[in-house]
């Protein structure tokens, strides 16, 4: 019999294609990972949507040895799972599901180390700060970069692979120039100066700060390994006796030589380079056998792939997962063609390009354009003013006292709370799922959960610990009919019947609004940070085909900008300019929404002294739009 140890579960996608059962790059990935950290911290259970039973056998090459590996069918996973883009983790108690491809490495690490602190290279895979791809896909454009962007590049071109055209893949493409620029590293002063010093010794000459010379021989990328080694075998006490000479202390921080990529994410081999290592694996050994001359184009990201095989684990890791990595010609770096220069930086660049606009003058003059084509923010009035959640009757961990909030904040919470539970009870019915999208700590989440006990409620963040101590709060409580999602918004695909979300910081918003209205869900929305909204991946502002004729973008970022200046310490006529034109920035996202079939009534929150952000959007489906006379 298996061991009584209860493990979490990890699940991850196969395929079938022309009757072979595949691997998606990002399941590969994640036994890379398991085969690297020699972790069996996970039941592994591999979901496709075939009832064959051969499945796992036929892939046993590429499982390693040590996994005790099971197939699930698509129709048996846990709602919980199934809601969810895969990989993903569902933890011990079937209640907490981590979903997405850096949540689930992170994780995956984590366990790892829980079972073996000592285990320092799994460790170094976090990086510094611990913070390797923790930032989401959402807002990091190199986490986007390296989750989604090069795995769906490679797996689009593998279906084509015998089609090559002569234009590399934009992320691609990105990942060599980004190969091309200098690191920035933590007090790195003391690796430059080595890296001066081994240049003076090798007779190499000094170049202009900030410049990297691309004809340099292939040997000279060793300085930044050699520098970065000596820097972490570098004894506290033994600073006397490696001070470098007068010469190279004397020379200016400016002036010291810039420091090359040796791995992805600079001096260190981290995260980033085990999921890039078998999406680049696949795709370089695709071009070399369909067209090699390809090759020539990534000088860098051949430097990288090399670099890589040489750390301890990797090459013992590549094999228990089936991948016989390549030892292909690295050609010396040659200069970037601009054309592929500028490509390459639009895909991480664009949106600091958008937010980049200047602004100029205050917001009355387009307060007064929209004015003349008949556009003024309107408010509906608050259907229950005065309805309030028994406080003095609830349990003390549903309070948001029950955090470290001062009284005057968890008064002011209480009454935030007190609105979206009134919009929300109302929209809701019994057996409907509600999901509370950026819950943080679940203030509104469990509430909910407390409240309409007949109603699923699904907690999504992207921030584990904040989902962990909404888990606490709600395991001290006995909620049943709760769940927790730790995953980007996009990762959730699940059916739901309301959405809610207070304070969805800028665009969050918008992403809330666009996955009620993909489901067809009713949703009760407070947002927030206005003066970060800006053009991203998914959205462009304005929102709606009124103000489109209206607006310029440029114009409707000087409506985010002042619509954040609604702070209690501004001068009354300030705040006023502010309250409009967070009106009209939320007319224009509500418009947008009717454009969907969707009835949306834009509402200020009772009493209005509960947030500077007080404005609430509360949109029902399939019903003509109110007017707001």
């Amino acid at each position: 019999m298996k061991s009584q140890e209860k493990h979490p579960i990890l699940y991850l996608e196969v395929y079938q294609e022309n009757g072979e059962h595949r691997l998606p790059l990002h399941t590969s990935v994640v036994l890379f990972l398991l085969s690297y950290t020699e972790s069996k911290s996970f039941e592994v259970f591999l979901v496709s949507s075939s009832t064959q039973s051969d499945t796992c056998e036929s892939l046993k090459d590429h499982l390693p040895k040590f996994l005790e590996v099971s197939h699930v069918e698509l129709e048996c996973l846990p709602p919980l799972v199934r809601g969810c883009w895969l990989p993903c983790v569902l933890d011990e108690t079937g209640r907490l599901c981590r979903a997405g491809l850096a949540v689930v490495l992170r994780h995956i690490i984590n366990r790892t180390l829980e079972a073996d602190p000592s285990k320092n290279d799994v460790l170094a895979l976090l990086g510094f700060k611990k913070t390797c791809l923790k930032a989401c896909a959402e807002v990091s454009k190199w986490t986007r970069l390296c989750e989604l962007g090069i795995p769906l590049s490679v797996e689009e071109h593998l279906r084509n692979a015998t089609n090559v055209e002569t234009q590399l893949p934009l992320p691609i493409l990105t990942l060599e120039q980004r190969l091309s620029e200098p690191v920035k590293v933590h007090n790195d002063d003391k690796i430059r100066r080595q890296k001066l010093k081994q240049q003076k010794q090798n007779g190499a000459t000094t170049l202009p700060v900030g410049t990297m010379d691309n004809n340099l021989p292939q040997s000279n990328d060793r300085l930044e390994l050699d520098a970065a080694l000596a820097k972490l075998s570098m004894d506290a006490d033994s600073g006397s006796a490696t001070r470098e000479s007068s010469e190279i202390r004397k020379v200016k921080t400016t002036e010291l030589p810039p420091l090359e990529h040796v791995f992805a994410e600079g001096l260190y081999f981290t995260l980033t380079d085990v999921v890039l290592l078998p999406c680049i694996h696949q795709y370089l050994s695709s071009v070399q056998t369909h067209a090699e001359q390809v090759l020539d184009h990534l000088p860098r990201l051949l430097r990288w792939y090399s670099r890589v095989q040489e750390v301890p684990g990797v090459q013992r890791a590549a094999k228990a997962c089936g991948i016989t990595l390549l030892t292909p010609q690295t050609p010396p770096p040659r200069p970037s063609e601009p054309t592929a220069q500028h490509s390459s930086s639009s895909l991480l660049e664009c949106e600091e390009t958008c937010q980049q606009l200047p602004f100029v003058g205050g917001p009355r003059p387009t307060l007064t354009k929209l004015k003349e084509s008949g556009i003024e923010a309107v408010f509906f009035p608050h259907p229950c003013p005065s309805w309030t959640l028994p406080w003095e009757h609830l349990p003390e961990a549903i309070n948001p006292t029950e955090g470290k909030m001062s009284d005057v904040r968890a008064q002011r919470k209480r009454q935030q709370l007190n609105n979206l539970v009134a919009m929300v009870t109302d929209l809701a019915r019994p057996g409907n799922t509600i999901v509370d999208f950026c819950s943080g700590t679940g203030h509104v989440g469990i509430v909910l959960a407390h409240a309409l006990p007949d109603c699923q409620v699904i907690l999504i963040e992207n921030k584990e610990e904040s989902l962990v101590r909404a888990q606490s709060r709600a395991a001290e409580l006995g909620l049943q009919n709760i769940g927790f999602i730790q995953a980007n918004l996009d990762y959730f695909t699940g059916p739901f019947d309301v959405g809610v979300g207070l304070h969805a910081c800028g665009v969050a918003t918008d992403m809330v609004m666009e996955h009620c209205v993909h489901a067809r869900a009713a949703f009760v929305i407070s947002p927030c940070c206005y003066g970060f909204i800006q053009n991203a991946n998914k959205f462009s502002f304005p929102r709606s085909q009124r103000f489109q004729e209206s607006l310029t973008y440029k114009e409707h970022m000087i409506l985010c900008r002042f619509a954040d200046q609604t702070a209690v310490q501004l001068p009354p006529e300030r705040r006023l300019i502010g309250k409009q034109c967070m009106g009209l920035v939320d007319l224009d996202r509500s418009w947008a929404a009717e454009d969907h079939g969707y009835s949306v009534r834009v509402m200020t929150m009772e009493p209005e002294s509960c947030s500077p952000k007080n404005n609430m959007l509360v949109g029902r489906p399939g019903q003509e739009r109110e007017q707001s006379s």
